[in-house]
């Protein structure tokens, strides 16, 4: 059985968008996964299909009713359904490379879609569902952070990615980014492929590939290099 994503959304028509391009739509387009957008306004409620309301307490725009969200979810989730179910938000977790591998180890996710000021927290704790955040910044809605949260996940499944090796050595598979990379010609505008790509020592090639990658770890995102908790 592939690996399946359900998506709740209110604009089920943005999808698939860049799922459906490139190596993750091949991928789509082979049954290697699927993909499932469901319209949360199929349950609204009254005339107008209503999904928001007020923030209790007060305060600017709405915020989507539990009640909604749940009916939603339920109707998308068979009783035996053991996929995680996430919400993107950008209180949420950020999202890593660890998470994906995670996420793309199971059969598949569920992806509740926000927007408005957010999702009544009631729904967030009764459903179980578990937040996810792209990085600090807003957005209009959660379908875009689904979006590259859904990429990051199917390019790990098995037969997605040409090579097994060209995962492994991007950045964050090993706690850090990666090292630079360069193909013909060997010489443009005045720069040149380091020497030692070209010299055929794959022992001194391996060095400073490891080299450069602490490197730009270290001076773009030097927090990767600090040590975890328990582990000082």
């Amino acid at each position: 059985m592939s690996w399946h994503a359900s998506v709740l959304t209110l604009f089920p028509e943005i999808f698939p968008g860049p799922l459906g391009a490139s190596l993750v739509g091949d991928a789509l387009q082979r049954g290697l996964w699927s993909l499932e957008t469901r319209q949360i306004r199929d349950h609204g409620l009254g005339r107008h299909r209503s999904v928001d309301d007020t923030p209790a307490g007060g305060g600017p725009g709405m915020v989507m009713r539990a009640d909604v969200v749940a009916a939603a979810l339920d109707a998308a989730i068979p009783g035996d359904d053991a996929r995680p179910r996430l919400l993107m938000s950008p209180r949420g977790a950020p999202l890593t490379q660890k998470i994906a591998r995670e996420l793309a180890a199971t059969p598949g996710i569920v992806v509740v879609c926000g927007r408005f000021e957010g999702v009544d927290e009631r729904v967030i704790e009764a459903r179980g569902l578990r937040e996810v955040s792209i990085g600090d910044f807003i957005l209009a809605g959660g379908e875009v952070a689904a979006m590259a949260l859904i990429e990051a996940c199917v390019r790990l499944l098995p037969g997605v990615m040409g090579k097994q090796a060209s995962g492994e050595e991007e950045s964050f598979e090993n706690g850090l980014l990666e090292y630079p990379h360069y193909t013909r010609p060997r010489d443009w505008e005045g720069r040149a492929i380091p020497d030692v790509l070209t010299s055929g020592d794959h022992g001194r090639i391996a060095a400073w590939r490891r080299a450069e990658a602490r490197r730009l770890t270290r001076e773009r995102r030097p927090d990767l290099l600090k040590p975890k908790r328990g582990e000082e």
